[in-house]
């Protein structure tokens, strides 16, 4: 006499084991998706100066930058041949207006304004290295920006005033920004003033009309408020690079560009 087989046991165990699989798989897909999906981190960004100037539009105005260095405890001074931020690179400057003394340290910066009277001596133990990011009249162009034994060394100028800057105040800063690896480009925008940039470390790339070109260490790219543009960093290292920045007051310094119409 036949009797029926039990299959209830090895019926609970496929169903175990079914269920097992299903769970695994589950879980690799949910990280897999999560590393396919992760954002990209934001771009950091350090205000390094500041200042606010009353008018702009009394005369044409054009960006310089200049190296200068000065040996250990050696002392340059002077009158500031424009308004313009200081940024430091090496070493230490101590900044004299009168009784007023401010010490930058390399990665620090400070503005100093137009015609304003000022000292500026290299620590006793290192020698000073510094960028001066001017914004400069027609008639000022040529003046020194620093007396000996400082040695001034010319990196920038445009050839042509800034365009389109409005009467009335404007801000003036200088900004650190370090992209990350593999950061895409960002949105298309424009300056609503201009901007000077200088690039510190890394190679990044800007596009422009659909055209992308790569910048390296100590290149400087122009941004007058009619250049639409993105930035990005393809490469293996951080992209770090200084932005020198004029806008008008209570204007956004960056804004979107505007989509393109379909002809």
């Amino acid at each position: 006499m036949s009797h029926p087989v039990n299959n209830s046991s090895e019926g609970c165990i496929m169903s175990r084991g079914s269920t097992v699989i299903a769970l695994l798989a589950a879980i690799f897909a949910v990280s897999a998706t999560g590393q396919t999906t992760s954002a990209p981190q934001a771009a950091g960004r350090t205000v390094v100066a500041t200042a606010k100037l009353a008018t702009v539009a009394d005369a044409p105005i054009y960006f310089r930058a200049v190296r200068v260095t000065i040996p250990p405890g050696e002392k340059s001074s002077g009158i500031s041949a424009g308004d313009g931020i200081i940024y430091q690179i090496s070493g230490s400057t101590t900044v004299s207006f009168g009784d007023e003394v401010k010490t930058i340290n390399a990665g620090d910066g400070l503005f100093i304004a137009s015609r304003r009277s000022a000292a500026l001596q290299a620590g006793a133990g290192e020698t000073s290295i510094y960028l001066h990011f001017l914004l400069v009249r027609a008639a000022d162009l040529d003046r020194p920006a620093a007396t000996a034994p400082a040695l001034v060394t010319e990196l920038y100028r445009t050839m042509e005033p800034i365009p389109e800057l409005k009467p009335g105040p404007h801000d003036v800063n200088l900004t650190r920004i370090t992209f990350p690896v593999h950061s895409p480009s960002n949105a298309p925008h424009h300056r609503t003033g201009a901007a000077l940039y200088n690039v510190l470390a890394g190679a990044g790339a800007i596009t422009v009309e659909g055209k992308t070109e790569a910048k390296e260490s100590g290149s400087f790219i122009y941004e007058p408020s009619t250049l639409v543009h993105q930035w990005g960093n393809p490469g293996d290292e951080p992209f770090t690079f200084l932005v020198f920045n004029i806008n008008p007051e209570g204007t956004a310094a960056v804004v979107p560009a505007a989509p393109v119409k379909a002809q």
